[in-house]
């Protein structure tokens, strides 16, 4: 039984839409801050949020600039962002989200990019605002409009052939042709909305878990700096119920009263 649940407030596919996360004692929680990054630290075994589930189209992302970080869909030019169906391709090809407790501001060989980062999770079908523990496989560094956008290769614990894929060469074997569809899909997914073709740094290569397991960490510690006020987040709100040592601690009463602002929806999902 999975130790996080969530909530959903205002309809889905609704520039209202938020889903909101719940601990096993069904108090409100950030799932960028509370949820720890190591499900298990000493296997390197992580946390994942899942936003998109695989063969989805709504980008859904988890919302780093509002409090509580519930997940939303994106909106751009006031409009609801989906992905377009790019053949043979439908949707996501991987479930699609984020490790919690990371920042992902870390420059590669090309200095002037900063950026984001996601995590991929190959094979089993999730569902959105789930929490999988992943194991993971390695990396791939996109240019998105300027900026570095990791793309970490994971693979669910849980998943029939988890024990069978330990780094990213796994995967070539294992699922020949999935990292090529992969590398395609990033370059092509926005060409339907009339923009170029994505670039990537080092070639277009995947990195190894090592390499991937490197850039966690330091954006990990990127986050700690973020929490603890040691540097300016900018936008990024903060509030988190559970980092002893953060100044941006709030009770379970103010978190309440942050959900509770969000229209309510007739669907409600507790887990």
């Amino acid at each position: 039984m999975s130790r996080y649940g969530v909530e959903e407030r205002a309809g889905p596919h609704s520039p209202e839409y938020r889903l909101f996360f719940k601990d096993a004692a069904g108090r409100y929680i950030s799932p960028f801050h509370d949820i720890p990054i190591y499900a298990d630290a000493g296997k390197n075994v992580f946390n994942m949020v899942v936003e998109v589930p695989r063969w989805t189209n709504a980008k859904m992302e988890i919302s780093t600039k509002e409090p509580l970080n519930p997940i939303k869909q994106d909106v751009k030019k006031g409009k609801l962002r989906f992905v377009a169906n790019v053949f043979p391709h439908k949707g996501y090809i991987w479930n699609y989200g984020a490790i919690p407790q990371v920042l992902w501001f870390i420059p590669v060989d090309h200095p002037s990019c900063w950026g984001g980062g996601r995590v991929l999770a190959i094979a089993t079908v999730c569902s959105r605002g789930e929490v999988i523990q992943v194991k993971v496989l390695g990396t791939l560094a996109l240019i998105d409009e300027g900026e570095t956008d990791w793309k970490v290769i994971a693979i669910n614990v849980e998943d029939p052939e988890a024990a069978s894929y330990n780094d990213i060469e796994d995967v070539r074997r294992m699922k020949p042709g999935y990292l090529e569809a992969t590398v395609d899909w990033f370059r092509r997914y926005k060409v339907p909305d009339g923009k170029p073709e994505n670039q990537f740094a080092f070639n277009g290569e995947f990195k190894g878990k090592d390499f991937a397991l490197d850039v966690i960490k330091g954006t990990h510690e990127h986050w700690k700096a973020l929490i603890t006020k040691k540097t300016d987040g900018g936008e990024i709100n903060c509030t988190n119920l559970t980092v002893s040592d953060s100044p941006f601690c709030c009770s379970q009463d103010c978190a309440k009263a942050t959900v509770e602002a969000v229209k309510a929806s007739p669907f409600c999902v507790e887990g």
